[in-house]
């Protein structure tokens, strides 16, 4: 390709500068800083933070008002280890609104939840007598809300022997309901939190749950009883 002498490039140059110039008077002083700028995009840039470490994008759970893994997934499964390799699992999902950011102080928020046992010594289809029974006599559901204000309010208590919330066919005895069973341990489909504070952004729910423990599979002086603490915090949103 023939190269243009050095003058009449220069003069080339000037010339499309001058008519840009004529054409971009008419529309602006910003306009005319941003096209210069663009007429330079061809000479190579370093980044003022080149070499820096780039941060992922916040995730839900951390750009939310009140952090909550229940919130974040519709739902959440909590264990408790009650004895070397033998562990209880609180389940817990939303029922209605199954959308938990629509979980406002107005409406009501519907929740089911689970309570079950795992032996991990035996195998799941191993008969009871090979498993160390576990029984639940009591459960407690109590609330806390976290308010804008900084009060703090319990609006939401439930309170039950789970031999009354089962069918009367399922295993139990004077220690509780049984929860190792292929009935599936203790379920308990519909709970609802009503209206709750207006400046509520967030709740924990605290259950408490008394149960009594086989020390060994199949041995019936070997029960001693405990109470299982859980907490799950879930997020409030605004109307």
């Amino acid at each position: 390709m023939r190269r243009l002498p050095v003058r009449r490039a220069r003069r080339t140059a000037i010339g499309a500068t001058l008519a840009l110039v004529g054409v971009l008077s008419l529309s602006g002083c910003s306009q005319l800083v941003d096209a210069f700028n663009n007429m330079q995009g061809d000479t190579a840039s370093v980044p003022a933070n080149a070499g820096a470490t780039v941060r992922p994008s916040a995730t839900p759970t951390e750009t939310m008002a009140f952090n909550s893994q229940f919130t974040y997934d519709g739902s959440v499964m909590m264990t408790s280890e009650i004895a070397d390799d033998l562990e209880l699992r609180l389940e817990l999902w939303a029922v209605d609104s199954k959308r938990t950011q629509e979980w406002t102080p107005a409406r009501d928020k519907t929740f089911g939840f689970a309570v079950n046992v795992y032996d991990r010594r035996v195998d799941d289809k191993a008969v009871l007598a090979e498993k160390r029974r576990v029984y639940i006599s009591s459960i407690q559901i109590m609330s806390q809300t976290a308010q804008t204000s900084g009060q703090v309010q319990s609006p939401f208590q439930f309170s039950a022997d789970p031999r009354t919330l089962v069918p009367t066919d399922t295993l139990r005895s004077e220690r509780g309901l049984l929860l190792n069973t292929y009935q599936g341990g203790l379920l308990v489909p519909e709970q609802t939190i009503r209206q709750l504070p207006a400046d509520t952004f967030g709740m924990t729910l605290e259950f408490a749950m008394t149960i009594t423990v086989e020390g060994t599979a199949n041995t019936d002086t070997s029960f001693q009883q405990q109470t299982v603490y859980q907490y799950v915090p879930i997020a409030i949103f605004q109307d």
